[in-house]
Parts: structure tokens; C-alpha cells; sequence
């Protein structure tokens, strides 16, 4: 399988088999070739001439998604692709409505039927008739995945499939895979996560640069080795370099917004990383979200250089020094249909403008050419759109945006969720390049060794408080869990019964 787009080789002489009831690992560093690869099997793009397609043992010409349904393959994007404001039924039988002879009117109790015997049939226990968007996340992908069954999908293609679940919904995904097997549907799993992988995954096959690297049995891998055959080079150790911090940027004191957060205070000093972390819900983003004039405060106090701030807008906070890279970098960092030169200037288009309001082109292109090659950002193509890029590589554009606004405190949430392990690697050095350059830099995370790889100094969020502090020299996962968990330090006597169901850390 091969694939060319204008300028970029993205596959070549690609190979991957997959059988009934195995699941198959995808892997490789972003900008590899699986999402060229997932499109193609999807029927959104289509292979160079001379690529061959077989499925269940036949030719198989699939040139638009509906050619993939019909044959029997299902995408779960990490996304989901779903719709939000119809209801469950409506999701599961979406593209296949039963109809009444020729009037093509929507048969809805056969719908609903359709609908509860596919959940019944999974075990999962959902009402048909309750409005997607009013499930949790790890609810809305047991929908994708019924949705898929009710397609009678034979393969079924999940992309990064626990981005967004607690540890406890994960292993719910996990026992609904196995399930799977055992009904001999095929799976192919897309993920960044070595343990999940080597937890899921039958065999891998594992691509690089666009080319096919090889196809293994689990039994034959590691996870050094895995890593070896995904970057084809040793990965520069992360060794931390202890480092004096300089005076108070921000002091938050006594920040409340009912249902989201209270009485959270702390400082952040020049060239200082400080990590928060926490449980699914505890309120890290909802924090990052008023520092940044995304979301209002009920009470309390935020300081800049030792100055009260009422930080009421993200004009206000920009104007300010703080940047924020968000979470979801596709949906609020990047306009994916803009280049790098357009989505690194986003932030300071107005001194880039001239006095008859147009852009100075060379002098975008000049700033967007610094970050490609301070950042190492690849391709080194300017003009290309962002949303043909990387995940590693988006991120990186979404981090020059903010800094070309020269920020003193950068905000990062989930600075490498769903990219590779030396795409990450990449993203943390950077953080503590910025650091180093006296930025301060609080960096949200779900990932306890992100966590401990980067900071200096680590707040645990509970229930939308801080539940205590741990310097890095002092901090371990154990420790971290703890205090999300039951809120008490590792040394204090914790009580069991305070741990209520649904408490579970976000790793």
C-alpha cells in the first residue's frame, strides 16, 4: 500500500494483515503513516495505482466511507464522530434509519429496537432514548462501539481509544475488547500507550517514516525493543539539571468558582515548572481556564509581579504575559486549515498588520521560519496545513503561536496526550529549555510520569482543592495517588471508606 501527496511520500510499500479475532496493534512515531493508512482503509483517501486491498480473502475497491461500512469496517475515531444532540438510538442506527416502503419514513420503534438488542447483546446497560451528549465519554465510545456491531462490522478500527478515560473506564474498554475477540471480530488498535498495548495486543506491526518495519508477536517484543523498531534510534535520556528559581510571576490565593474549584492558592516563581495533577473532574482545567480568562471566579485573588489582576478576559491575560496551550490542540489550538506561517502569527497579527491593514507577508513568514527550525517543527514546509501534520508536530505549532507572543508564564494542558513516545520527549526537553530560559511555566496533566518528568514542584488536585504539595525529590506515583485518591499524604492514616466509587486517577 502507497500513498503520495503533493510534495510527501506518506506511504510506502506498506504491508498489513489482519486476522479474526486478534487485536492488532498500529504503532509508530506520529507523521509515520497511520493515519494514512486508517483514512485509506476508511474509504476517505485512496491509494497510489498498483496498491492492493484484500478483504476476507477478495479484492476489495473501497473509495468512499460507505464502500468501508458495507464491507464491514468500522472507525472509532478519538473524536468519537458522533451526534451529540441526537439520541443514543439515533447514533447507533445512524445511516441505516429503518424505513416504511417507498415514503422513507423513519421507523422509530424498530429503531429503538435495533438499538437496545445491539447494546443487550455488548452487556451494556444504556437507555436508547437519552440525548448522547448527556453521557460521559467512556459511555458515548460503548455507543461507537455498538454502532459499529449494529453495521455488523467485522473490523473495527480504534483510534487512541483511551485518550479521555479514567482508569476505570479503560478497563471497562478492555473487558468490551475481549469480548470482541471472542465473537471473532478483528480489531485494530491505534495507541501511544505501551502498557495498554502490550496489555491488548496480539501482534503489532509497526511503520516508520511511511514504511513498513515489520509485523511481530507479542511474545517476540519488549517495550526497549518496541521503541527501537518505532524511532530506529536511542531516545536522549531526560536527565533532570537542578536549577535556582527566580522571583514570584503569579500568586493565586483563595481562587473559588462554586462547582469547579475552591480556595486554590499557590505561587509560581520565574523558571519554575510546577505540575497539577489530579482526578478525572477535580477541576485542573477549569483552574487553567480563569488564569487565562476563559471562565469567571466567584471569589479570591490572582497577582502578576505582585499586582492584583481581575483577570476578566484572555485579551486581559495575553496583555498580561500568559499563554495557553489548551488541551485539545485540533479543536482550540490550530485552525487545521490554515498554514504553520498563518497559525504561528495568530497571536500578533496586529503588529505583523501595516498601515493599510494587510498582513506583511515576508515578515510572517520569517517569524513562522524561526520556530520550524528552533522547534525542529517537520516538515520544514511553512505553506503546509496544519491539519496534514503530526500530533507532535501540531503541538509544537500551537507552542510557537504563544510564544511568538513573548509570553512570561505559559499554561500547558496535556502538553503530549495522544502523541509518540519521542514526539514527547521533544515537548518535555522544550519545557525545560523554556524554564530554564526563566519562563514559569504550570503544566496540567493526567500523566504521572509527564508529571514527574518535568516538574519541579507538583499540586494534587481532590474534588476541586488542592490536596497537598510535593517537591520533585520527594514525589512518586504512590504519593501522587494517594493524595488524588484519598487526599492524605502517604505517611498519614487514610480511611478506606473515604474513597467513594468513581474516585479514580487519570493516568
Amino acid at each position: 500500500m502507497s500513498k503520495t501527496f503533493p510534495g510527501v511520500k506518506a506511504l510506502s510499500q506498506v504491508q498489513l494483515e489482519v486476522r479474526p479475532g486478534e487485536v492488532h496493534a498500529l504503532i509508530g512515531e506520529n507523521g509515520a503513516g497511520k493515519s494514512t493508512l486508517i483514512k485509506i482503509l476508511a474509504g476517505v483517501e485512496q491509494p497510489d495505482a498498483g496498491s492492493t486491498f484484500l478483504f476476507e480473502g477478495k479484492p476489495a475497491n473501497i473509495s468512499k466511507p460507505i464502500d468501508a461500512t458495507l464491507k464491514g469496517i468500522s472507525i472509532i475515531y478519538q473524536d468519537l464522530s458522533l451526534f451529540p444532540n441526537l439520541s443514543v438510538a439515533e447514533n447507533i442506527c445512524a445511516g441505516r434509519e429503518a424505513e416504511k416502503g417507498g415514503f422513507h419514513f423513519i421507523r422509530w420503534g424498530e429503531m429503538r429496537r435495533i438499538a437496545k438488542e445491539t447494546l443487550q447483546g455488548l452487556g451494556f446497560d444504556i437507555d436508547v432514548n437519552v440525548t448522547l451528549e448527556k453521557l460521559s465519554i467512556a459511555k458515548q465510545q460503548l455507543v461507537a462501539i455498538a454502532r459499529a456491531i449494529a453495521f455488523d462490522a467485522k473490523l473495527i478500527i480504534m483510534d487512541e481509544p483511551t485518550s479521555s478515560l479514567s482508569a476505570g473506564e479503560v478497563e471497562l474498554l478492555y473487558n468490551v475488547i475481549a469480548d470482541l475477540k471472542r465473537k471473532g471480530i478483528a480489531i485494530l488498535f491505534v495507541s501511544h500507550k505501551m502498557e495498554e498495548l502490550f496489555k491488548v495486543s496480539d501482534r503489532f506491526t509497526v511503520l516508520r517514516d511511511g514504511k513498513f518495519v515489520g509485523t511481530y508477536d507479542k511474545e517476540e517484543l519488549n517495550e526497549e525493543k518496541l521503541i527501537h523498531l518505532m524511532v530506529g534510534r536511542k531516545l536522549e535520556s531526560m536527565e533532570r539539571e537542578e536549577h535556582a528559581c527566580g522571583e514570584a510571576l503569579l500568586h493565586v490565593s483563595g481562587l473559588s468558582k462554586k462547582g469547579n474549584f475552591k480556595n486554590i492558592s499557590f505561587t509560581l516563581h520565574r523558571g519554575e515548572i510546577v505540575a497539577m495533577t489530579g482526578l478525572v473532574g477535580s477541576g485542573r482545567t477549569e483552574v487553567a481556564h480563569a488564569l487565562f480568562g476563559l471562565q469567571s471566579v466567584d471569589s479570591g485573588t490572582i497577582m502578576l509581579g505582585g499586582q492584583p489582576v481581575h483577570m476578566t478576559s484572555t485579551v486581559k491575560a495575553v496583555k498580561h504575559g500568559i499563554a495557553y496551550v489548551p488541551e485539545s490542540r485540533q479543536k482550540e489550538g490550530l485552525v487545521l486549515q490554515q498554514s504553520i506561517v498563518r497559525n504561528t502569527s495568530l497571536t500578533i497579527l496586529k503588529s505583523l498588520t501595516n498601515a493599510f491593514g494587510s498582513i506583511q507577508e515576508k515578515r510572517e513568514l520569517e517569524l513562522a521560519q524561526q520556530y520550524i527550525e528552533s522547534l525542529d517543527i517537520r516538515p520544514n514546509l511553512p505553506f503546509l496545513d496544519t491539519g496534514n501534520m503530526s500530533g507532535g508536530n501540531q503541538q509544537k505549532v500551537v507552542i510557537a503561536k504563544w510564544l511568538a507572543s513573548n509570553p512570561k508564564i505559559l499554561i500547558v494542558d496535556e502538553p503530549t496526550n495522544g502523541i509518540d513516545i519521542g514526539a514527547k520527549r521533544e515537548i518535555h526537553k522544550l519545557l525545560r529549555q523554556l524554564a530554564r530560559e526563566g519562563m514559569a511555566i504550570l503544566v496540567i496533566s493526567s500523566d504521572l510520569s509527564e508529571v514527574l518528568a518535568v516538574s519541579d514542584r507538583i499540586l494534587v488536585m481532590r474534588k476541586g482543592t488542592i490536596a497537598g504539595e510535593l517537591p520533585h525529590r520527594e514525589a512518586t506515583q504512590e504519593k501522587i495517588m494517594n493524595l488524588a485518591l484519598l487526599g492524605t499524604h502517604i505517611h498519614e492514616p487514610a480511611d478506606p471508606n473515604e474513597m467513594k466509587q468513581g474516585d479514580e486517577i487519570f493516568i
